[in-house]
């Protein structure tokens, strides 16, 4: 009995060990280059989503298009998925088949949750705890300010992950009901568009995406609603959750989230009032109430959401150019959005601030912020604004569209937003090539790149002489 026991975990044990030595490369990975672990997630994530979709049971006809064009429209989407962007070159419900569509679906999913939260936690859930090297590898995935702080916030990303798109799924199917569609589709399109809004990722099913449902202000408001709270960030979410009625507690990342987030919101929906109530294209036509909505609602999309009620082609060029800088902002910090992220922009306005008072110090909030951190939002600036002039210009060399749409399809890349001028629809194979590279850099983020890139640290041991030049 006691042969056949040991026997038995024998077996037991070769049978663990290939996955054992796994688990070792990968802490290994982690802890000597979380960045690195990070990037090849995503990448190694997207080739199974891209192969996935090149199969033939992928397409609603097979016959279609060339074998080269599929697989450029299979990688460009499985990137805009698992990168939460809603970029795509084809008509989603048109183009992939029901296969096709759930392929999507779970890329949104895994995206949303972000490869190595989803790593880390399944690795909780084995292990029963988190550990130093499962805490590195989420740290680098959510950008916690301490490892202490990781256990909590993991767990708070899958809860608020899949409370609200419950929460939203629920109350998107008795409408979905209302306007006459059968019980099986009314679910699936409750979930589709509860998992597509919360993880910021802009895909639709319907004829002409969002407009679809511009009469329709309770499913704009859903759809508006899950955007702003997956582009807030887990952090500012638990926070907010620990101290709802005492905001007095909050930490600053939050406090700073939520004011500069409320500043962009109003000032854009402001503006697209100004430049679009008179265009007959877009809200000319429309009474008071709906061109509410439809501000709103657009106000909200260029923080990563990237559903549109209104054709982007048709709106006036001072629109385009606002859409660019709220989509080159993007969202919160450890969010689903991307773009720089509204508290780089913080810091560098508190920032330029401080230095036309003439103060040493800045402060916001009773705190001062650090000069580390001030340093790294004007990398962040100048990576992003050094990405978008790049991805620019040769998007400009590779297709033949006007300056105005190509810089709004980059920024929209880059800050996987997923709204699009028509750009990406019309570009050639090498041109959906180039605009996901921008979305997985966009995705990833400037700083994890360039950590990545980097061999290793260095440090001088020594400092020279202190000089001012003259600037400005």
């Amino acid at each position: 009995m006691e042969s056949v026991s040991k026997n038995s975990q024998l077996t037991w044990d070769r049978v663990l060990r290939p996955g054992r030595w796994v688990r070792d490369v990968v802490d290994q990975l982690a802890v000597a280059s979380p960045a690195r672990l990070a990037i090849g997630s995503f990448v190694g994530v997207v080739a199974l989503f891209a192969i996935l979709l090149i199969l033939p049971a992928s397409m609603r006809d097979p016959d279609s298009v060339s074998q080269s064009k599929h697989i450029a429209n299979a990688v460009f989407v499985a990137v805009s998925a698992v990168c939460v962007t809603g970029l795509t070159p084809v008509v989603t419900e048109e183009y992939w088949s029901d296969f096709g569509i759930s392929v999507i679906t779970a890329g949104i999913q895994v995206g949303g949750l972000g490869i190595l939260t989803l790593a880390s936690l399944l690795g909780m859930a084995v292990s029963r705890r988190l550990g130093v090297r499962q805490r590195l590898i989420a740290q680098q995935a959510t950008s916690a300010l301490n490892l202490g702080q990781v256990g909590t916030l993991l767990k708070t990303v899958v809860f608020t992950i899949l409370t609200a798109e419950a929460i939203i799924a629920v109350l998107l199917f008795p409408r979905f009901l209302f306007r006459g569609e059968s019980v099986g589709d009314a679910l699936w399109y409750s979930v589709f568009y509860a998992i597509s809004a919360f993880n910021n990722a802009g895909f639709t099913i319907h004829p002409g995406g969002a407009a679809y449902f511009a009469d329709d202000p309770w499913i704009l408001s859903l759809i508006m609603l899950g955007v702003f709270v997956g582009a807030l960030g887990f952090p500012v979410v638990l926070m907010v959750a620990m101290h709802w009625n005492r905001p007095s507690r909050w930490d600053l990342h939050t406090k700073l989230t939520l004011t500069t987030t409320t500043a962009v919101l109003v000032v854009g929906m402001l503006l697209l009032l100004l430049f679009e109530s008179s265009n007959p294209a877009t809200l000319g036509d429309k009474n008071a109430g709906h061109t509410f909505v439809e501000v709103l609602f657009m106000s909200v999309m260029p923080r990563s959401g990237g559903f549109s009620t209104m054709d982007v082609a048709d709106m006036n060029q001072s629109s385009h150019l606002l859409m660019d800088l709220m989509m080159f902002i993007g969202g919160g910090s450890s969010s689903t959005a991307g773009g720089i992220k509204v508290t780089t922009v913080a810091v560098l306005v508190l920032a330029a601030y401080t230095e036309a008072r003439g103060m040493q110090d800045v402060h916001v909030f009773g705190r001062r912020l650090t000069e580390s951190t001030i340093k790294l939002s004007i990398s962040i600036l100048l990576a992003g604004a050094t990405i978008v002039f790049v991805g620019t210009l040769i998007m400009l060399q590779i297709s033949e569209e006007p300056l105005d749409m190509v810089l709004f399809e980059v920024i929209s890349a880059f800050g996987t937003v997923g709204l699009s001028s028509g750009v990406s629809a019309a570009a050639p194979e090498s041109g959906l090539y180039c605009l996901s590279v921008l979305m997985l850099i966009g995705r990833l983020g400037t700083i994890t790149l360039a950590a990545a890139l980097s061999m290793q640290d260095s440090m001088r041991l020594y400092r020279y002489p202190e000089e001012r030049p003259v600037v400005g």
